[in-house]
């Protein structure tokens, strides 16, 4: 934990010009936060709320629409942020609210706590002593609720992550298959690489592989939601290594394959690689390689931290891949 954190607070000290500049614009987190709400009190509500769970418990914000009929089941756009985040810096460095409203949306924005992690990551190769399973427990908490108290459809639910939210993104959707329709990874580490500190250490510097592959027997009765990678490939802190094995270990657990990759460019924005791994014509898994984007949310706010305004627009693609697919059917599942 220690050497994730001190990994951490070495890219933290990196973004501090960018840091000290937003702090002398902004107010401190909390009244940031309800004086982003109070300004949009036509375009939807930014609301806070705590999800509780065998783990703890975990604060949470969401965005609603505004002119939500009663009873309508809107999507969810889970987002899990990264290091150095919190839900209020999320949702201003990527947007997503902003899309949300036009796009009539939910977005959750799970929060890590600071007793948890001081640099408030996920821990989510905390596998051994079960760290990582409750804190996922706690995040899927966080998405009854909301199902629960606000309507979401729970047939059409995405699970978005940065960085750290990327590690955990993977965790949650391998252990509640059923429960998601899509799941985006952003400059993260593939599920099943890392077990503990030494091991999540050598996965972000891209020198572990992932784990062993499902056997072609048993995957028909794994039915993984259809996963979209994005990776810088000048990242320092995620090798860029780990957006193909990412990509490439969701192909091989639903028997993919990947088709003649493209390069596509749009306006001034970075140049990025898509690769699509399909089976039987459809696109289970896509990795998108942004040319020369750091560790940062790609097409995110530049005037703040892990955002670069440069790349393509990373949110812009979450929700069009995620929409996609609540547009399929889905099998009925026990789990929900």
């Amino acid at each position: 934990m220690r050497s994730i954190n001190r990994s951490v607070k070495a890219m933290a000290r990196a973004t501090q010009p960018a840091r000290r500049a937003l702090a002398r614009t902004a107010a401190p987190a909390t009244p940031r936060v309800a004086s982003r709400a109070r300004s949009e009190p036509a375009s939807g509500r930014f609301t806070a709320g705590v999800a509780l769970g065998p783990g703890g418990m975990r604060r949470y914000r969401l965005f609603v629409p505004t002119a939500v009929p009663a009873g309508e089941p809107l999507p969810l756009m889970v987002m899990l942020h990264g290091c150095g985040q919190d839900a209020a810096d999320f949702a201003a460095s990527t947007r997503m609210n902003l899309l949300a409203r036009r796009e009539r949306f939910l977005v959750l924005y799970p929060e890590q706590d600071r007793m948890a992690s001081a640099q408030r990551c996920w821990n989510w190769y905390e596998t051994r002593q079960g760290r990582a399973q409750a804190e996922a427990a706690l995040v899927l908490a966080a998405i009854d609720q909301v199902c629960l108290l606000h309507g979401a459809d729970r047939n059409r639910v995405a699970l978005v992550g940065l960085s750290a939210g990327a590690g955990m993104a993977g965790l949650l959707a391998t252990r509640h298959l059923h429960r998601f329709a899509a799941v985006v990874m952003h400059s993260g580490v593939a599920p099943g690489v890392a077990d503990s500190t030494a091991t999540a250490l050598a996965a972000m510097r891209g020198r572990r592989l992932p784990a062993a592959q499902v056997q072609d027997d048993q995957r028909d009765l794994m039915p993984w939601p259809p996963l979209l990678v994005i990776q810088g490939q000048n990242d320092l802190v995620v090798h860029a290594r780990n957006g193909a094995a990412a990509a490439q270990r969701w192909a091989d657990a639903v028997g993919a394959r990947a088709a003649p990759a493209r390069i596509l460019q749009r306006g001034q924005r970075y140049p990025m690689t898509v690769t699509d791994f399909k089976r039987s014509g459809r696109t289970l898994a896509t990795l998108v390689a942004v040319d020369r984007l750091g560790h940062a949310w790609s097409g995110g706010a530049g005037r703040l931290p892990y955002g670069d305004a440069k790349g393509p627009d990373a949110t812009r693609m979450a929700w069009a891949f995620a929409s996609r697919q609540f547009a399929r059917p889905r099998p009925p599942s026990p789990e929900r």
